[in-house]
């Protein structure tokens, strides 16, 4: 099992899109509330998430342009789940949103990895749903992923373990939890979140360590294991969540990396819905 676990958090390659105008009216979002996203700044905030993976922690950054029509077209990761050289296109739960997948199937058929695609019509999966260990994959069962998508995610990767967990409040899987290193879960401290990672533990043959953070939304973090960088975090701000940045600065060995995502939290966004990373250098 060691290794499968020693390319863990290694990436070359990052696909992100832009963020059409169309986001700050018609967005999905799972809340009631009509909070107005100040569309300029989501902008300017997804340009700073950009500019990190590309120049401060120097991966190569695919980025797809924004689709008016396609108003969460910006959060990518629910588009396609990558592990090792395997793209699976997914099969979106909301269904304004299938149409993302399309550009999403054709950059990462350009950098030559291996596509499957989910086609039968009774499946639906989001990328935030899907969190990988490095040793396994969780899939949560929420209103957006069902039963028979984590089937066909078990089939594409047939190589790790695949356990679901239900979500019973927030959007996705990832709306409460991620990886923040090899054998490390950061999770909310709400009791769904903290009942969730119970799940995770009694089904896993693994044995994860935890860091929680008092607010579930900032529980959604990228971690990264980069040459000459090593462990890396990006995570929430303090501007949104000043408790949980406290929590992260436990974490001594990493490079922690604080990014701002007001404005798409609005619309149920988080630091891991933006991006889909890849790592070339295992494909060869």
């Amino acid at each position: 099992m060691a290794g499968l676990m020693a390319g863990f958090g290694h990436y070359t390659h990052a696909v992100v899109r832009g963020v059409p105008a169309s986001l700050a009216t018609e967005a999905l979002r799972i809340s009631s509330s009509e909070v107005e996203v100040d569309l300029a700044k989501a902008r300017r905030e997804h340009e700073a998430y950009v500019e990190v993976l590309e120049t401060r922690l120097g991966l190569e950054v695919v980025e797809l342009p924004a689709d008016e029509s396609l108003p969460d077209c910006v959060f990518v990761e629910d588009a396609a789940v990558v592990c090792g050289d395997t793209a699976l296109i997914t099969r979106p739960g909301a269904e304004s949103r299938r149409a993302e997948t399309e550009a999403m199937k054709k950059a990462l058929k350009d950098l030559n990895l291996n596509i499957v695609e989910m086609t039968d019509e009774n499946a639906t999966l989001d990328g935030g749903d899907v969190l990988f260990t490095g040793r396994e994959f969780f899939v949560g069962l929420s209103k957006r992923t069902n039963q028979r998508g984590a089937e066909i995610l078990a089939d594409a990767f047939k190589d790790y373990a695949v356990s679901t967990v239900p979500v019973l409040e927030g959007l996705h899987l990832k709306s409460f939890c991620s990886m923040g290193g090899p054998g490390l879960i950061v999770i909310g401290a709400s009791e769904p979140a903290q009942k969730a990672l119970k799940i995770m533990q009694q089904m896993s043959d693994h044995r994860y360590d935890k860091l929680t953070v008092p607010d579930d939304l900032a529980a959604n973090c990228i971690y990264m294991n980069l040459p000459n960088k090593g462990h890396v975090l990006l995570h929430p701000s303090a501007e949104q969540y000043p408790e949980s940045a406290k929590v992260f600065e436990k974490l001594k060995d990493h490079m922690l990396i604080p990014v701002s995502n007001l404005e798409k939290s609005k619309v149920d966004g988080a630091l891991t819905c933006c991006s889909v990373l890849l790592n070339k250098n295992a494909n060869i």
